[in-house]
C-alpha cells in the first residue's frame, strides 16, 4: 500500500494560492524607444489572445510543478505484505560422519533396506525443514572435516547439501575431534545460549587432529551445547554358505565417548538403533533446542519520492526553454 513518512508536509500545499491572492500583481513596463499613433492598442489586439493562453499555461504547469514538488517532500513509500522476524533464532549446525561405515545396511525406509546414510540424509532433513526462525549449517566428517553449508537462514539449501552428501566423499575414516572443531570455530562468535552442534556417527574417533574429547573441551569453555547421536543397529542376521548367525553391526560405535561429549557441553547422548528411533530422536532435540519464532513484524519498503521529483525537474526543463526560445 502507499504510505506518506512525513504527510503533515501536505499543509504548505496552498502557500501558492495564498501569496497570489493576498500580494499585490506587479506591472511590467516598458519603454518604446520609438512610438507610434495606436501602438499600445495595435499591440494588444495582436497578443493578446496569445498572452492569456501563454500566462494560463505557465500559471498550470508552475501549480503542477508545485504539487510534485510538495508530493515528493511528504516521501510517498510503498509498503509490501506483513512478514514475520525471529526475535532470536538459534544458531544450529549439524555435523554427519560420512565414512564408510555408514554404508552399512541395517536401516529401513518405508519398508525398504537402506543404508545409514540414507536414513540419515531423510531424517536430517526433515529435521531442518522444522528449524524455521533459526540459522542451520552442516559440517560433513571422514579422514577431515569440512564446512559444506554455513550458518543460513536458507533451509531449502541445507536440504539440499544434505540430500547430496555421500559417503566416502572425503574419506573412509572418521573425525570425529575434527568436526567438534569446525563446529566451535563456527559458532564461538554467535550469541550466547544459541550455540548447538548436533554430530551423528556410527563410529568412533580414527582421524583428525584433535581428539573427540580435547575438542568438547574447547566447545565447552565457549558455550557450545553437543549433542551426539550414535547410529547403527545392534543386531542384524547375516546369511552365508554355513547358514544364519546374528552380529553386531555396530561394534565400533564409540558410545563412552560419545556420551562424555554430550555431558561436558551441557548437549545429551542418543541412541538411534533404526529409523524410527532416529526421527524420535530429532523430535526430542527439537524439544529440548526449540525455535524462537515470532513478536517482531516488518514491511519490505521502497521509497518513491524521486518519481513526483523527476516529473517536476522534467516540467521545469520545459519552463526554461520555452523562456529560452522566447515562446513565453
Amino acid at each position: 500500500m502507499l504510505h506518506f513518512e512525513w504527510w503533515w508536509i501536505v499543509t504548505v500545499w496552498p502557500l501558492p494560492l495564498l501569496l497570489r491572492w493576498t500580494l499585490p500583481a506587479v506591472v511590467h513596463r516598458q519603454q518604446a524607444a520609438l512610438r507610434v499613433p495606436f501602438y499600445e492598442q495595435l499591440q494588444s489586439a495582436s497578443s493578446r489572445k496569445q498572452g492569456k493562453r501563454d500566462s494560463s499555461l505557465r500559471f498550470i504547469l508552475a501549480m503542477l510543478m508545485w504539487c510534485l514538488l510538495v508530493l515528493a517532500c511528504m516521501r510517498p513509500q510503498w509498503l509490501g505484505e506483513l512478514t514475520d522476524i525471529p526475535l532470536t533464532g538459534r544458531d544450529l549446525m549439524l555435523g554427519m560422519d560420512i565414512s564408510g561405515s555408514m554404508r552399512e545396511q541395517d536401516f529401513e525406509v518405508r519398508g525398504r533396506s537402506v543404508e545409514r546414510m540414507d536414513a540419515a540424509r531423510v531424517v536430517a532433513s526433515e529435521f531442518v525443514a522444522q528449524r524455521e526462525g533459526d540459522r542451520v549449517g552442516l559440517i560433513l566428517f571422514g579422514d577431515n572435516a569440512q564446512v559444506q553449508t554455513p550458518l543460513t537462514y536458507d533451509l531449502e539449501t541445507v536440504q539440499h547439501f544434505i540430500s547430496e552428501s555421500m559417503v566416502g566423499l572425503i574419506g573412509q575414516s572418521t573425525a570425529i575431534g575434527d568436526a567438534i572443531g569446525l563446529a566451535v570455530k563456527r559458532l564461538k562468535e554467535r550469541p550466547a545460549e544459541s550455540r548447538v552442534f548436533i554430530l551423528l556417527t556410527d563410529g568412533a574417533n580414527t582421524a583428525g587432529a584433535v581428539t573427540p574429547i580435547e575438542a568438547a573441551k574447547v566447545a565447552q569453555q565457549f558455550g557450545i551445547r553437543i549433542h551426539t547421536i550414535g547410529v547403527g543397529a545392534e543386531q542384524v542376521v547375516v546369511r552365508d554358505l554355513f547358514g544364519s548367525r546374528v552380529v553386531n553391526p555396530s561394534k565400533a560405535l564409540d558410545e563412552e565417548t560419545l556420551q562424555e561429549i554430550a555431558d561436558l557441553t551441557g548437549g545429551k547422548y542418543f541412541r538411534a538403533r533404526n529409523t524410527k528411533e532416529m526421527v524420535s530422536i530429532y523430535d526430542e532435540i527439537n524439544k529440548l533446542e526449540p525455535s524462537e519464532i515470532g513478536g517482531l513484524q516488518q514491511r519490505p519498503m521502497s521509497e518513491m519520492y524521486f518519481w513526483p521529483l523527476s516529473l517536476a525537474l522534467f516540467l521545469s526543463a520545459v519552463l526554461a526553454f520555452r523562456r529560452y526560445r522566447g515562446l513565453d
